[in-house]
């Protein structure tokens, strides 16, 4: 009974259970980074090297050259939809993941797929498909193996060669709501990854491997447990004291790292970025008070034994989802005469931070974009100064920047070459209240949350250079679409990014100025990457449009269907390749309908309410946004009771991501289908 009533009472947008899918900067001197995993044409993690640059020294794409790229080769993805991760590379192979985490090994000039591994979590641990849409954020390479992890918490290392599983370990509770989406990283012999589950107050954690085997070598949780269980642990003890109550019992805590990590080799330490705490409303959680260590923070870990080093909560006492999950770059800056080591970080919140990562201790923090949440960061205490009426206290509160944030888990690039970083933004505001949800709600933990936003800008993403000694920006390119891909820099002063709307973009660094842009027939929210082969630069990037995008269709949908192509491009110069022709992005809807149905009101209304748990996969108001599931309105399926009833109660289609979903019986199924019924006859309604 705990899913149901996590399907009806925690039907938790941006992190979400996909219970119902179905699937018909100062110039600093030129250098290369110090601590590289991979270097020269090599790319082995999914920000290029351990610092989590996301910059390559290759530099045979110039801004006078980048007129001249064209596609050297694209392979077709058949069966994939939300396209998040980033390729890496090794000896003239990149390997990717897929939406269901399946690792593609193809050959990096031709574009030949050389073997595939599926991890079939349909197979292997089908509950674990209820607790999130899929997704994946790519894999890691060490010494010959593909380090990489489905999303029922297992992680592999497979042969690169061949494909073959060396070994397999389960890195969560095989019966517990924490999911893995995120790529794994590989330092010192291990190879260490974090999890999902804070939306459904899963308590978090990061943990270490040893990479021959896949024995467990250190974990390290962001929240304390019980008081007798955090004796002896001198972190949990601390961090007991900023929580109240039994949270350990009632709520779980959250904070789970399910995104980046970062091993600094100079330092030999590992950073882990947390996530928010649950559940979202504070008093619920942590009666009276309490920062809620160490959620939303970034906390930094020795390498080798795992254990706490230092902290920096980015937002004491979260009720806003503003998680730290999102990339932390290292470098050294010259900050008022003097060389610093730094850690730079754009979390949601709508900040970018410098922190000298050797003390912890936040050196700078300016606005990226639009922000009301804070006035600003106080530097002596480290402390957001936060502006009045932002905690819902009164009921109802409108912030900037929403959610999901004016940075998400879309990479940001450093180049030393010319000092600024290429931060991948959107503005948009959230208003979060108490009380009955409205149509636009999702509640959360008992908080309403909708994404609202009349501003100029709004519903907009942007490209920022941003200068992290002098904090601002140096140029900014203005995108049309919000949801859109992340950055990679180069030493050829070029930066590339895709965008929601189809198009990849070539920009020079220095200026912003866009030098190239190709239309590749699918919405990109991936990251690029470059590597070099025979002695030609490639330019490589997933495109597949989805992720939160379905969740947030109101204000992330621009029309790409869920059936449309998806793909993995190659770029180079003179590149001669050419793909076939393909549907656009179109906001029309090819509605499904039986005129002589008559829907029962009070079912439409009963579904409407339990869809709040399919919007993650098939959409707000069941309006898809071309991922990770259909727009159900499309679907012929719900036409039919029988065909409905096989698909969603006995899993018919569960091997296409579509999950069973047992626990609904007759009525609650019948529900659902009258709701997407009437939705789809609301649409017929404006033509």
């Amino acid at each position: 009974m705990k899913i149901v009533s996590l399907l009806f009472g925690v039907p938790a947008c941006f992190g979400l259970l996909a219970a119902c899918h179905l699937y018909s900067g100062s110039p600093a001197p030129a250098a290369p980074a110090s601590s590289v995993t991979g270097t020269g044409a090599q790319w082995h993690n999914v920000n290029g090297d351990s610092d989590e640059t996301g910059y390559s020294p290759l530099d045979q794409i110039t801004p006078a050259k980048a007129g001249r790229l064209g596609l050297a080769w694209y392979l077709d993805l058949a069966g994939e939809s939300s396209l998040e991760g980033s390729p890496i590379e090794a000896e003239g192979i990149l390997y990717f993941t897929g939406t269901y985490a399946a690792v593609y090994a193809v050959d990096a000039v031709s574009g030949k797929l050389i073997w595939k591994f599926d991890p079939k979590t349909w197979q292997h641990n089908p509950l674990k498909m209820n607790f999130n849409f899929a997704s994946n954020r790519g894999a890691a390479y060490a010494n010959g193996r593909i380090f990489s992890a489905a999303l029922d918490g297992r992680l592999f290392a497979l042969d690169a060669k061949t494909g073959q599983m060396i070994w397999s370990t389960e890195t969560t509770d095989p019966k517990g709501g924490q999911t893995v989406t995120g790529a794994p990283r590989v330092f010192n012999g291990k190879v260490i990854i974090g999890q999902g589950g804070a939306d459904f107050g899963m308590r978090g954690y990061v943990a270490a491997f040893d990479q021959q085997t896949g024995k467990e070598a250190w974990r390290f949780y962001v929240v304390p447990s019980s008081p007798e269980a955090n004796q002896g642990d001198p972190a949990m003890e601390v961090a007991a004291k900023t929580w109240n109550g039994e949270f350990w019992k009632k709520t779980g805590g959250g904070g789970g790292p399910w995104d980046s990590i970062t091993f600094d080799v100079e330092l030999n330490r590992i950073y882990v970025g947390t996530a928010n705490a649950s559940p979202y409303d504070p008093e619920a959680r942590s009666p009276g008070g309490g920062d809620n260590l160490y959620t939303s923070s970034i906390v930094a870990l020795d390498a080798d034994t795992g254990k706490y080093v230092w902290h920096y909560q980015i937002n004491p006492r979260d009720s806003w989802d503003y998680d730290c999950t999102q990339q932390m770059t290292l470098a050294t800056l010259t900050i008022d005469g003097k060389r610093r080591q730094v850690l730079m970080q754009a979390p949601k919140n709508g900040f970018f931070y410098v922190l000298d990562r050797q003390t912890g201790k936040v050196i700078s923090a300016e606005k990226l974009g639009k922000v009301t949440w804070a006035d600003h960061i106080d530097l002596t205490t480290g402390r957001p100064v936060e502006n009045p009426g932002i905690r819902y206290e009164s009921g109802q509160s409108i912030i900037y920047p929403f959610n999901s944030g004016m940075h998400s888990w879309m990479r940001m690039a450093y180049s030393p070459a010319t000092g600024l970083v290429y931060v991948p933004t959107m503005q948009m505001a959230t208003r979060l209240r108490k009380g009955a949800p409205e149509d636009d709600d999702f509640n959360v933990f008992g908080v309403n949350v909708a994404s609202v936003g009349r501003e100029s800008g709004d519903g907009k993403g942007s490209l920022v250079a941003w200068d992290p000694v002098a904090q601002k920006a140096r140029w900014r390119v203005q995108l049309d679409t919000l949801w859109n891909g992340g950055a990679v820099s180069t030493a050829g002063n070029v930066v590339f990014q895709g965008a929601a709307d189809g198009g990849f973009s070539a920009y020079d660094a220095r200026t912003g100025a866009r030098l190239w842009r190709a239309n590749v027939g699918m919405g990109i929210i991936a990251s690029p990457m470059t590597y070099s082969a025979g002695g030609k630069q490639y330019v490589a990037v997933l495109a597949g449009y989805g992720g939160s995008a379905a969740v947030l269709s109101d204000v992330m949908n621009v029309g790409w269907k869920y059936g449309g192509p998806r793909r993995v491009l190659s770029f180079a110069l003179d590149g001669k390749a050419r793909l076939p022709p393909s549907d656009g992005p179109t906001l029309k809807v090819n509605v499904q309908d039986i005129p002589a149905e008559v829907l029962d009101p009070k079912q439409v209304a009963m579904g409407k309410a339990m869809f709040l748990a399919c919007a993650a996969c098939h959409g707000r108001q069941a309006v898809g946004a071309g991922g990770p599931a259909p727009d159900l309105r499309e679907s012929a399926i719900p036409l039919s009771p029988d065909a409905f009833w096989t698909v969603v109660h006995d899993g018919a289609l569960i091997e296409r991501g579509m999950p069973r979903v047992a626990m609904f019986g007759k009525p609650q199924v019948e529900a659902l289908r009258q709701y997407i019924r009437a939705r789809a006859r609301t649409e017929l309604g404006k033509k």
